[in-house]
């Protein structure tokens, strides 16, 4: 059984921790202070560390700095009051695995947790006295593991995906995933990565989205320790961790230009120096990038490299989005219902109808990822054995309500006379432009040109104000 210790100066935030991560099977102690967690560290050996940044008598930067000069087998992960890119690049720099911005979710708490775990296990597991010196951090690792499966799907679109996977993963063609945020393409890189010859090595992912020019040297190819002011330990890049593997880069049109060249040059040479080193290592990655842009558009207007494009553009698959998979909704909300079942503890066993008609009609804007965050949400606040309409987020339900409303209103037959007419027209415009900013109430009183109580009670005249 792994052990964590979890520092943090708020008692219930710590009990809270502990319960959750007790019932997924961790060994886990609590400290309230720097000083009675290095007490604790001193005794005995843990897997992981999970420490607020913000102590009474510390803060998370300087425990970790402790923590990695005395106990440099024992993973680390900050746990912050906000998000800051520096404060991330230098926790990092210094050896933490990575750090979370609360509110905590238990699904990505535990993700992160199970990850770091995994990385070091890795780390400390290396074949050279270089690879196990110092804990060479975050390399952003994502192990596949089972509660990540790809879901196919019965619907037209689904099945075409399915195909386009099947015929692709037995190539070594780089691939490009394009499709709307939070449509699942990184649970697609992951099947192709799965159904390929390369399944029993690493697949590696990297969110392309958040990095910085001073980070990305040092998070591609890796760094030696004392190559730069902060490299205390040395680093194992992307690139390297994932050779023999597939190396996923996401939002890669968020590259600057200067990465960019560096990238092609690494992608058509297939090897790496770790900065501050002179040795170059060959590389065998295969390559699966994705993005919600237009990268034709990017590179017309200078802003991505053709010439990389192409090395990439192998293979493109278009991921649709949710609303066009018809009943698979049904199917993906079931799957989510399983994993937040067990991440939360519960036991619901499906959802009312109402909840499935909802789910079938609205235009889901956040595809699969908003898909699973309301099933997770809904799980939580469910305390019956079906979720309910009253579980669901107020946009969604009011979405569902709204389509009910129109479909009615156009069955309905009324005296053709040009005040019913007018009233029609003005009825369906409000539902169209609510349906347009996902029922934002001051949103759509503006583009309407209207006054919100004007709103509610034309609202409330169609029974749209609950």
């Amino acid at each position: 059984m792994r052990k964590i210790l979890i520092v943090d100066d708020e008692i219930n935030i710590g009990i809270l921790l502990s319960k959750f991560l007790t019932r997924n099977s961790f060994s886990v102690s609590t400290a309230t202070s720097g000083v009675s967690a290095m007490e604790y560290l001193s005794k005995e050996y843990y897997d992981l560390v999970l420490c607020d940044y913000r102590l009474e008598d510390t803060d998370g930067k300087e425990m970790l700095i402790k923590i990695k000069e005395k106990y440099p087998r024992t993973g680390v992960i900050i746990i912050t009051g906000y998000s800051d890119i520096k404060l991330a690049v230098e926790l990092i720099k210094l050896g933490a695995y990575d750090y979370i911005t609360k509110p905590l979710y238990p699904d990505e708490i535990l993700n992160t947790i199970n990850k770091s775990i995994e990385t070091q296990i890795a780390l400390n597991a290396g074949p050279t006295a270089e690879a196990s010196e110092a804990p060479k951090q975050r390399p952003q690792k994502q192990v596949y593991n089972q509660a990540d499966n790809f879901v196919a799907g019965q619907s037209n679109a689904s099945k075409q995906l399915l195909k386009q996977i099947q015929l692709v993963a037995p190539t070594s063609y780089s691939v490009i995933l394009t499709g709307e945020s939070g449509t699942g393409k990184e649970s697609v890189a992951k099947a192709i990565h799965l159904n390929s010859p390369r399944k029993d090595n690493p697949f590696v992912a990297m969110d392309c989205g958040s990095l910085t020019k001073e980070l990305a040297g040092s998070e591609f190819f890796g760094h030696e320790k004392g190559s730069f002011t902060g490299a205390l330990y040395t680093k194992i890049g992307h690139f390297e961790m994932a050779n023999g593997g597939t190396l996923f880069l996401d939002e890669v049109g968020n590259l600057s230009y200067d990465i960019q060249a560096a990238l092609l040059r690494t992608v058509q040479e297939r090897k790496i120096k770790r900065i501050g080193s002179t040795k170059e290592i060959d590389l065998d990655v295969r390559i699966i990038v994705a993005t919600n842009e237009n990268l034709g558009n990017a590179i017309q207007k200078g802003k991505f490299r053709e010439d990389l494009y192409h090395r990439f553009n192998e293979f493109s698959i278009d991921l649709p989005p949710l609303s066009q998979r018809g009943r698979d909704i049904l199917i993906f909300a079931n799957t989510f219902l399983e994993v937040a079942n067990q991440e939360l503890g519960r036991s619901v066993q499906g959802f009312s109808q109402e909840v499935e008609e909802c789910f079938l009609t609205y235009n889901w804007p956040g595809n699969v990822r908003e898909l699973k965050n309301v099933i997770r949400r809904a799980t939580l606040l469910t305390e019956s054995q079906e979720i309910q309409l009253k579980a669901l987020p107020l946009e969604i339900s009011t979405y569902a309500k709204a389509n009910a409303i129109e479909t009615t209103m156009s069955r309905t037959e009324r005296p053709r006379d040009l005040k019913n007419a007018a009233l029609e027209a003005e009825y369906e415009a409000i539902l169209k432009v609510l349906r347009e900013v996902n029922f934002n109430k001051t949103k759509a009183a503006k583009i309407l040109n209207i006054d919100r109580k004007t709103l509610y009670n034309k609202m409330r005249a169609i029974n749209l104000d609950k």
